[in-house]
């Protein structure tokens, strides 16, 4: 029997203008982002759809932004005629594990929203006690890897933070180890780019952010998942209450198992994925971990036809 996964993207995914076309469109989405500013105290939509793009990428703003215009977009596929039980399974890269636990009717909308802007203010702090930075290794192995962050960590921080897919590994740490990574990839058979993000996320460089966040969790009510989600710090299906709150607290210091957790999926006979939020990051990463396993996009309204009640083309 077929099986088929929604995933949710992470921080990186946004534009400006997500998620206008889906409100527009949609009653469903527009009252996602109408209850996210009332949630919030900002207007939180317009960021969205009219930027400023610095404004956009900022930590704090972007983690809520990517998760509610996912959201949305989710509602305008329901609204559509879409249903959560299409979905055998379902997950996300870093935040996006938040926006998949919310679909799974482990976390309420609002109390979701509330911890990922909050994981997002923590981030950024973190980021702004610390210079540091990430870097995207193209071409290496996981060993290659952990051997460059060897070489260039040099009593700094470095460490890998995202397996996203064969020959990608995103790697973190202090800036001065970011930059002798870059300098040093060649011998390591691999090219380095320095991504533009605000500092070291997945690495030690997070431990205040995650000692932030765990209270928050222990706080908010949590339910047990109504379909398998994923975790990304191990590649093994959320449980229990507490497990979450521990794999969620664990996941802002330790490396995105990404590519380990879509092969989890499909071990388990996923044979079909469907991205849904801003950006097509995910589906891009699909084809590279297997590009036989079918993968569709929802990032714009006009794509959730597609979808809708319908076998994964």
């Amino acid at each position: 029997m077929s099986k088929t996964a929604v995933i949710f993207p992470g921080q990186g995914s946004q534009v400006v203008g997500m998620g206008q076309d889906a409100t527009d469109a949609s009653t469903a989405a527009r009252r996602v982002f109408d209850r996210a500013n009332d949630i919030l105290g900002f207007d939180l939509s317009s960021l969205c759809f009219d930027g400023p793009a610095e404004q956009l990428e900022k930590t704090n703003i972007q983690q809520p932004a990517i998760f509610v215009t996912s959201i949305a977009l989710w509602e305008a596929f329901l609204e559509a005629g879409g249903s959560r039980d299409q979905f055998s399974h379902a997950g996300g890269l870093s935040l996006g594990e938040y926006t998949a636990l919310h679909i799974s009717g482990a976390l309420g909308f609002e109390p979701a929203l509330r911890l990922v802007h909050r994981r997002g203010q923590l981030m950024q702090n973190a980021a702004e006690a610390t210079p540091s930075g990430m870097v995207s290794l193209l071409g290496a192995s996981a060993e290659q890897a952990e051997k460059l962050c060897e070489k260039a960590r040099d009593g700094d921080v470095l460490s890998p933070a995202n397996f996203n897919c064969p020959g990608q590994i995103v790697i973190s740490g202090s800036a001065s180890a970011c930059k002798r990574a870059v300098d040093i990839a060649a011998e390591f058979d691999c090219r380095a780019i320095s991504l533009a993000v605000a500092g070291a996320f997945h690495s030690k460089i997070m431990d205040s952010a995650a000692e932030g966040l765990a209270p928050v969790l222990r706080d908010t009510p949590i339910e047990p998942p109504s379909i398998p989600v994923i975790a990304n710090v191990d590649a093994e299906y959320h449980t229990d209450v507490q497990q979450m709150r521990e794999s969620l607290t664990r996941q802002v210091t330790q490396p995105v198992l990404w590519q380990r957790s879509i092969e989890r999926l499909m071990k388990d006979g996923v044979d079909s994925f469907v991205e849904m939020g801003p950006g097509r990051v995910l589906t891009g990463l699909m084809r590279k971990i297997d590009r036989k396993t079918k993968a569709v996009n929802i990032s714009t309204f006009d794509s959730i036809a597609a979808v809708v009640g319908s076998p994964i083309q």
